[in-house]
This record gives C-alpha cells, sequence and structure tokens, in this order.
C-alpha cells in the first residue's frame, strides 16, 4: 500500500489538515485550532467511521467528476477524446515561506490517464489567520481539452450544524443580510451578470459553526472571491451533517477551452477563520487588507467635495469654478467632477447619451479640463474626474464607429441597462482603447490627482465579435472580460502608481478583493441616506476596512440634520456632495470643523481596530468604535436609527472595547454643532477596565441623535 501523506496548512491559530488515502485521493481531515502535539494530526482520520463506498467519498479536497464522485464536483473536464470522467492522484507537494508572515503550500494532483494536473494553492497569512487558495489546471493532453467546472476552492467542515449569512440586495439597497441554518441539500449563491455583478448578490458570505457567532463568540468564517464577475458558491450539508463547500468563477455559459499546454488558473478565495466570534475575524480580514490586497492600503486618502447632487449634468465651467469656492471653504482635499463633461456630436445631458466618446465637451468646458484642473490647483484643492470607460450609449460615435467593439448579438434586439451596452474587454483593441481613456486625460492633465471609474451596466445578449474572429468560444467572454479588465487595470497601475482610484458600478455593485488590487476605496451605494448608511457599514465592515468605504454628505434625506449626515459619513472615507452656499452659516462652519475634527481622527479610522458595539438591528440606536494600535486613542461613533417614541434612548452605558484596562481615559464630545454644548463631562476620568466593564452612556436621544465621541489615554 502507498504511505498516507498528512499536509498541513497553517495560520498562526488554525490548521487545515489534508491527508492521502490508499487510492492517491486528497481528502480534507481537520480544519481548526492547532493540536499542541503535531503528531496526532495523524490519528483523526482513523476516529470517523463513515460507512459505505463511493457516495461517501464527500471530502475530497478538489472533486473531480465522472467516475468514482456523484456528488457536486468542483472539477469537470472534458478530455481531447471526449470523455468527461477525470481522476485526480495526488504526486507531491511543496511549501515556501515568500515573505515574513506568508507562507505558500502547492500541492500537484495529475489525472494518471490523461496527464492533465492540477495544482491547488494554498496562500496563509498567518498572523492574521487569513487563508488565500486557488487552482491552476495545466492540459497535458495531446489536443484541446474543454474546463466544463473549474472551482477555487473545494473545503470541507465538521460541525454540530451551519448558519450562512448572505447578503442580497439591488442598486441603493446593497448588503441586505439574510441568515439561515443550513439544511439537506444544496444551497447555492451566484451571478450571472457578466460585469456589475455584484448587483443583486456580492461574492461576499459568512459562515457561523455550531451557532450563530457573535462580535465576540463563536466560530465563524468570513470569505470574499477576488473577482469581479460571475461567481457561484455552492454549500452542500451531507448525510453526514458535514458541510461541503465549492466555490468559484460561476461555470455557467463559461466552458473554456485549454489547448495542448496551456494552462487556467482560477479566481482567489480569501477567507479568514476565528473562534472567537466575528468581531476578530474581521479585524483579521482588515488588518490583511491594508497590509496585502487593497491599493495603497496603508496609505493615505483625500476628502472631496463631489458636483454630482449639486448639478447633475446642468454645468458649465464657471459653475463648476464657482464649486471650487466651497470645496475651500469645507476644507476639504479635492474637488471631483462627475458625470456629464465628455461628447460633442452627442453631448453628454443625459445618460441616454454620449457615453464612450471621451473628449471634452467644448459648450460645456471651451477651455478644457486642463483649466478646471488649474483654477482647482489656485484655490489650494486637487481636482478629479469621473470616467466610465468600460461602457457605451448607443447614441454614441464610438458605437457608430465600432459596433463590433460592443457585447451584443448582431441578429438580436438590443437590451439596455441604464440605456447603455458594455464594451467588450476580452478583444485587445477594446482593452487598449479603455486604457487609452484613461491615460489620455492623465497624460494631457498631469496635475488630475483622482479618477472614479464607474461601471453602470450588466451584459445582455452575451456575444462577442472578437471571440468569434478569433475562432475561440463565445463561452470565453465571462470569464476573459474580467481578465481583460484586470489587464487594463495593471496597465493603469503601471504607468499611474500614485493616482488614487474610487471603484464605483452604480454604487456597490464590484466590490470584492480582485479589483481592490487596483482601487484605493470603493463607493457604498448611491444611496447616501445615513441611517440606511448606518446598516451598510454594520454589515460592509465585517469584510473590508473603514479605509476604503466611501461616504458622503449629501441631500439624498433632507430630514437628518447636516450634523447627523456628517457625523455617519466621517465613519468612512469623507466626501461632500453639496452645495456648500445653500448651507447656512452655521451650518457651514460645523462642516468645515468636522472636516478638521476628522483630519485629526482620521488615522484611527483608516489604520486602527473597529469594534461593531451596538447592533442597528437590535437596539434603538447604533455604536461603532475604532481604537489606535497603541490604544491611545479611540473614536466612538453612536446613531440614533429610530424615531418611536419621545424617550432617552442610551438608557443603559455602551460597553467599550479594545482599550488598555490599566490606563486613564478622558472622553470629550467631538462635532457638536455651532452653540451646543456637550452633556458630556469631558473632566471625568475613566479607566480602561471600567469602559470595558462598566462602558459610557453617549445620551442618544431625539435631541442628540449622533454623538461622535474621542477616548483619550492621559498617560
Amino acid at each position: 500500500m502507498t504511505p498516507q501523506t498528512l499536509i498541513f496548512i497553517e495560520s498562526q491559530d488554525y490548521t487545515m489538515v489534508l491527508q492521502t488515502d490508499w487510492n492517491k485521493r486528497l481528502r480534507h481531515i481537520y480544519f481548526g485550532e492547532k493540536l499542541v502535539q503535531s503528531s496526532d494530526y495523524a490519528l483523526i482520520a482513523k476516529q470517523f467511521r463513515y460507512n459505505g463506498v463511493n457516495e461517501d467519498v464527500f471530502n475530497v479536497a478538489y472533486t473531480p467528476s465522472g467516475t468514482w464522485n456523484i456528488a457536486e464536483p468542483a472539477l469537470q473536464i472534458q478530455h481531447t477524446d471526449g470523455n468527461p470522467s477525470t481522476e485526480l492522484h495526488y504526486v507531491q507537494h511543496k511549501v515556501q515561506q515568500l515573505q515574513e508572515n506568508v507562507l505558500q503550500t502547492v500541492i500537484d494532483l495529475v489525472d494518471p490517464l490523461y496527464e492533465t494536473s492540477v495544482r491547488l494553492f494554498f496562500k496563509v497569512y498567518q498572523k492574521e489567520n487569513v487563508f488565500e487558495q486557488w487552482t491552476n489546471i495545466q492540459n497535458g493532453e495531446k489536443g484541446a481539452i474543454l474546463l466544463k467546472k473549474y472551482a477555487s476552492a473545494n473545503l470541507y467542515f465538521r460541525s454540530h450544524d451551519f448558519y450562512l449569512t448572505q447578503y442580497h440586495g439591488t442598486w441603493a439597497t446593497e448588503m441586505q443580510p439574510v441568515t439561515q441554518r443550513l439544511t439537506k441539500g444544496i444551497k447555492m449563491l451566484d451571478s450571472k451578470l457578466g460585469a456589475r455583478a455584484n448587483l443583486y448578490a456580492p461574492p461576499t458570505f459568512m459562515l457561523s459553526f455550531d451557532e450563530k457567532s457573535t462580535e465576540e463568540t463563536g466560530k465563524v468564517l468570513l470569505a470574499n472571491l477576488a473577482w469581479s464577475g460571475n461567481f457561484r458558491f455552492d454549500f452542500e450539508v451531507d448525510r453526514y451533517d458535514n458541510l461541503r463547500l465549492i466555490a468559484g468563477a460561476n461555470p455557467y455559459n463559461s466552458e473554456y477551452q485549454l489547448k495542448e499546454g496551456e494552462s487556467f488558473e482560477t479566481p482567489h478565495l480569501i477567507f479568514v477563520y476565528s473562534e472567537n466570534g466575528k468581531g476578530e475575524a474581521s479585524r483579521n480580514l482588515h488588518q490583511w487588507a491594508r497590509k496585502y490586497r487593497i491599493y495603497d492600503g496603508e496609505g493615505e486618502r483625500l476628502t472631496l467635495l463631489n458636483n454630482w447632487e449639486a448639478t447633475y449634468f446642468d454645468f458649465d465651467e464657471n459653475k463648476l469654478v464657482q464649486l471650487f469656492d466651497g470645496a475651500k471653504k469645507l476644507g476639504v482635499d479635492l474637488f471631483l467632477l462627475d458625470d456629464g463633461w465628455f461628447a460633442n456630436k452627442y453631448p453628454r445631458n443625459s445618460d441616454f447619451m454620449g457615453l464612450g466618446d471621451w473628449q471634452t465637451n467644448r459648450k460645456k468646458l471651451p477651455s478644457g479640463l486642463g483649466y478646471l484642473v488649474k483654477e482647482a490647483n489656485k484655490k489650494g484643492i486637487e481636482f478629479g474626474i469621473w470616467i466610465e470607460p468600460e461602457m457605451v450609449n448607443p447614441k454614441s460615435e464610438l458605437y457608430e464607429n465600432h459596433p463590433d467593439w460592443v457585447i451584443r448579438q448582431p441578429d438580436r434586439r438590443e437590451y439596455y441597462y441604464r440605456n447603455q451596452l458594455v464594451l467588450d474587454l476580452s478583444n485587445p483593441e477594446v482593452q487598449d482603447h479603455v486604457f487609452g481613456v484613461f491615460d489620455t486625460i492623465f497624460t494631457e492633465n498631469p496635475k488630475m490627482a483622482y479618477c472614479k471609474w464607474d461601471c453602470n451596466s450588466i451584459v445582455y445578449n452575451s456575444y462577442s465579435a472578437y471571440l468569434e474572429k478569433e475562432n475561440l468560444p463565445q463561452t470565453h467572454l465571462y470569464v476573459d472580460y474580467v481578465k481583460g479588465l484586470y489587464k487594463v487595470l495593471q496597465r493603469v497601475r503601471a504607468k499611474y502608481p500614485k493616482v488614487p482610484m474610487m471603484l464605483c458600478s452604480g454604487g456597490g455593485g464590484r466590490v470584492d478583493y480582485g479589483a481592490l488590487q487596483y482601487f484605493t476605496e470603493f463607493w457604498v451605494s448611491d444611496n447616501t441616506a445615513p441611517i440606511d448608511r448606518v446598516f451598510m457599514h454594520w454589515e460592509y465592515s465585517h469584510f473590508y476596512p473603514a479605509i476604503v468605504l466611501c461616504a458622503h454628505v449629501t441631500n439624498w434625506d433632507k430630514s437628518a440634520s447636516i450634523k447627523y449626515r456628517t457625523d455617519v459619513a466621517s465613519m468612512g472615507k469623507l466626501g461632500f456632495d453639496i452645495v456648500v452656499e445653500e448651507l447656512s452659516d452655521k451650518e457651514q462652519q460645523f462642516c468645515r470643523e468636522a472636516v478638521q475634527n476628522y483630519d485629526s481622527f482620521k488615522d484611527v479610522l483608516w489604520k486602527g481596530d473597529l469594534y461593531r458595539l451596538q447592533n442597528p438591528y437590535d437596539y434603538p440606536f447604533a455604536s461603532f468604535q475604532f481604537v489606535s494600535v497603541d490604544k491611545s486613542r479611540s473614536i466612538v461613533f453612536s446613531y440614533l436609527i429610530t424615531n418611536r417614541f419621545e424617550i432617552n434612548y442610551s438608557i443603559e452605558p455602551v460597553r467599550f472595547k479594545g482599550l488598555d484596562a490599566s490606563q486613564k481615559y478622558r472622553i470629550r464630545e467631538l462635532n457638536l454643532f455651532p452653540n451646543t454644548i456637550s452633556s458630556i463631562d469631558e473632566s471625568a476620568v475613566y479607566s480602561g477596565d471600567y469602559l470595558m466593564k462598566i462602558g459610557f452612556n453617549p445620551d442618544i436621544g431625539l435631541e442628540r441623535k449622533s454623538v461622535v465621541l474621542e477616548v483619550k489615554s492621559l498617560s
């Protein structure tokens, strides 16, 4: 008999153990807290007495299809001779120290009949307990093979119960959670939208083991597929009540042909695990994201004033220059010019035309973008620009000149989303064009300081004239679109490494850790109503740190005070989208002072640890706490989220977290409206121990609907 091989994939606190069986298949044996003695792992498999034959082989590390397996596969291949079956045998594995804190394990599997091979990659960020998994499939046959399914990860978990938190929504209603106990059968989450693939659901989920996890208790896994296209997650509770998880790009209409010698790399699944609740898991994921994944994740960010809600499409250069004064009054870093500045034959005066024609509109901006950059700089602020280079209006010169560049079926009716169609980024010419949109603007305007990159449409009538011309399968389009997008963004970052870029997709329609390799931040939602944003930030904060959550003060909900709107926006990457001159003198003073306060504590938000203190789903007010790494300073945000009953809502103190129990702290209120006296006793001194065990009452009520507190060490 072949000796069995044990493979340990370890973070600082947790271990995934894989083991070969006598058939050379690779099995999942264990996932959880490290054992004290590593020799004990070899005893695990013998303790499970799963009776049966092939129908019980559920815990394979990468499940093929068509031979012994009758469960949902991770891999499905049609071989050169048409055979739809695949077997995978373990060959070898290698562990590499890529850098301090980062270990990578590569496992080689092969089909002994066809020599097609699969490499499983496991990269572990040890301190953060973050795992990154993907697969590389190599065609070793004499001719082309067809990949029908090609998952990134095939995981197996043992527990008593599993609770899945998934997210749903649409435009302006992003990140609405649903938690349910998984039962027998397969629960599938997916997207088939092509572009703006997160419109109805993000490639993100949370798993709790045994019971629903809380902020501080329970076993929990947070996951994100780093892929800006169609995705699919299969959750299968098997007949032993264990969980099979298969995650990756959606194989829907995406069979992928590999020619002889070619390989295919799947998207990367990112997941973090904790046995101490959601709070620890998300803080570890935030630390990982800032250090290893988000573009310039440990750098600085620019506060800004956007013109969109102030002007929509109705502006000219004089009106914009006047708005610069508002940016100067607020004290923000940058003015962002949004949609409507381009196109001449079909001027961009609405979203029905002009998209794709990236010439400066001569009527609106006769002096060009360079003039606006110069005038903004005179006011002491930077200037940024909105673009949507992947999309096109049918009423545009680009569409007239290059219908072959558009994803559309030539013999069927065109269907539009937001009056748009999507350009075919599988086509290298289109990639050059999209890169050229960015490159031309920033080459002609070298002092342009910022870009908001939007993506508003989904894919209808999937068809590529380019793939047809190249005699490639149409089923490559959904995958090659995303690969083409990433090629463009890689070129952008190679030439413009210092330009901050906002990721936008009609709101939060494309946020994932694949795209965030190239973007410094993302637009959470077009819905900027502050109460809705409190809930969105609560959910997004499980997966993404505050430094990437763009939050603007707008007039979306005028029933909320300017203080409430500003306090909520100050919990992310702060911006404004208002006409400053329409604010009263006191409101202007408040906003200006709030920007100054934000500048004083933004490092705590951007680089510190987040503790979600009081859940808005369960309480009449929500509380979030950010704590600096050295625990010397903390910022606590509290927001009333109901207007029912005229009572003081903070009846009891809120217990703080993350402080140094031995240190003494003083608390003061920030973002007070002019001529307002705080109810907080700023002379009182509290121990960290007291604030974490007893807590502090922010005095939230109808007269104090939002409160921002600074907790500062005396030492």
